[in-house]
């Protein structure tokens, strides 16, 4: 029995964590290269390792034939014969046992480069099965290295690698700090599996929630969609399936302690939670909270949905640099046109005004005006979007005169979209001067901050006036005056009526 033996594949089936069929493999490989590079490449040998005792047999094979044609593989019988006896016969195979001392060191260093090499494979393949099997996980990692941006996370038995592009902006991230990041992908790669994280990704978000959030995990409380800004603001939509459960309520906590652990995880980025809804108005209303919406038109078969609010909402609906409204275009998956009430006003006088009946373009006929009407198409904008196996039904309509039909259509609402849009834009800019007051309130209130403030502009306090005597050294007031710090004696006052008449 080796013990040594027995002892080092232990020692690698811990630390690799592999299985110890594997290494036993590895090992009889190697020693089958080991073989071969003393006796020859196309030597047949056979090893073999006792998993129990650790004893290694390596042994070369041939066939017994009549005729040798390859002498690393064949002997003959008279050979084999006075080898082995004379049972031995024809196609029978013959096995000589190789002392290993006798390898040589060369074949020594072969038989170990070749045992390293298949373990690593191993232990490749394994970490690739691991981790495949986690995408769309959370893990826990230590940086390791900030590199040109990207970032090297220890996992443990391998490293990460975290893109500059999937990390949150502004997040500062160094060696050493513990985090919990995104696997999106692993890739099966030549060097080694390689293990691709997210901070930013959208499905980030959701699994922090799925950890913080008990009803979510018992599938009671479902997330339905995810816009993600990264490091600033961020919406989901939830929904219960259960009518007895809140799913805002569930997300947020109790005073709102889910929401901000999430939120401290994420660097402090804002989460909006709004209920989700099937009817796309209710979801795009709610999505643009806290703006409250007036009207919305929906275009369904374009998915585009025109939101009208409130002059005092528009700047709420849109939000800080046009995140609120975009978040809600992401998680609801719609087109959204925001505009102000007063401005939705103009634009439906506009349109009403400049609208075009399609019996006015181009190429429409009345014979075809009939025809076309038969088939549901009324409009400019039905003919254009109309799809050709729609018309192709139409009887004395080919496809070149179809396609003609179309690209006049096309052309017509493209040219009508830009005339309307330019006529609003100069109706909202002239109702807007109009409107405009006289005086700039917020300018005014600006030039009240300045004086409060002390600016160049503002009035000059009492002690800050500086009065010279000899200014107004002949004026008779100043003898009579009772200012403070008056040191003249009352008697050496001169009364300037003291000899007139009046004076008497």
């Amino acid at each position: 029995m080796d013990h040594n033996i027995l002892n080092a594949l232990t020692q690698i089936t811990r630390e690799k964590n592999i299985d110890k069929a594997t290494i036993i493999e590895s090992l009889e490989a190697g020693l089958q290269s080991a073989a071969r590079k003393k006796l020859g490449t196309e030597a047949n040998i056979d090893a073999r390792v006792d998993p129990d005792t650790g004893e290694m047999v390596v042994e070369q094979v041939k066939t017994v034939v009549e005729e040798i044609d390859d002498p690393d593989t064949d002997i003959s019988l008279e050979e084999a014969q006075i080898e082995f006896g004379e049972e031995v016969e024809i196609g029978d195979e013959v096995r000589w046992e190789l002392p290993l001392d006798e390898f040589g060191r060369n074949a020594i260093l072969v038989a170990k480069q070749i045992l390293v090499q298949k373990v690593r494979e191993a232990e490749r393949a394994q970490i690739f099965e691991e981790f495949k099997d986690r995408v769309n996980e959370i893990i826990v990692g230590t940086v390791q290295q900030v590199d040109r941006g990207n970032v090297l996370v220890n996992l443990g038995r391998t490293e990460a690698l975290m893109p500059f592009r999937e990390q949150i902006r502004g997040e500062k991230l160094h060696q050493g700090k513990t985090i919990r990041a995104f696997i999106t992908e692993v890739l099966d790669s030549a060097k080694g599996p390689q293990v691709i994280l997210s901070r930013s990704h959208p499905g980030f978000l959701k699994a922090l929630f799925e950890q913080e959030v008990p009803e979510i995990q018992e599938g009671i409380v479902e997330i339905k969609a995810v816009a993600r800004e990264p490091g600033t603001r961020s919406k989901i939509a939830v929904v219960s399936n259960d009518d007895r459960v809140d799913p805002v309520g569930s997300c947020v906590g109790m005073k709102g302690s889910r929401v901000q652990a999430v939120t401290r995880e994420l660097a402090g980025e804002r989460v909006d939670i709004v209920p989700w809804s099937a009817e796309p108005s209710l979801l795009i209303s709610r999505a643009l909270s806290p703006a409250i919406v007036s009207n919305i038109i929906l275009r369904r078969e374009r998915k585009e949905a025109t939101v009208v609010v409130g002059e005092d909402q528009l700047s709420k609906a849109i939000g800080k640099e046009g995140k609120n409204v975009r978040l809600a275009a992401k998680l609801t998956e719609w087109k959204i046109d925001l505009v102000s009430s007063r401005e939705y006003g103009i634009r439906q006088r506009v349109q009403e005004e400049m609208s075009m009946k399609l019996s006015e373009m181009d190429g429409v006929t009345e014979q075809l005006m009939v025809v076309l009407e038969a088939v549901g198409i009324t409009t400019i904008e039905d003919l254009a979007a109309a799809s050709p196996e729609r018309l192709a039904g139409i009887e004395g309509l080919d496809l070149e005169a179809i396609a003609t039909l179309q690209a006049t259509a096309e052309v017509t609402v493209e040219e009508l979209r830009k005339m309307i849009e330019k006529v609003v834009a100069e109706e909202v800019e002239r109702e807007a001067a109009e409107n405009r007051p006289l005086f700039d309130d917020e300018a005014l209130a600006a030039g009240l901050d300045d004086e409060d403030s002390g600016g160049d502009d503002a009035p000059l306090a009492a002690e800050d006036v500086v009065v010279k005597d000899d200014i107004f050294k002949d004026f008779p007031g100043k003898a009579d005056g009772d200012g403070e710090g008056d040191d003249e004696d009352p008697e050496d006052k001169v009364d300037p009526f003291a000899n007139s008449e009046l004076g008497d």
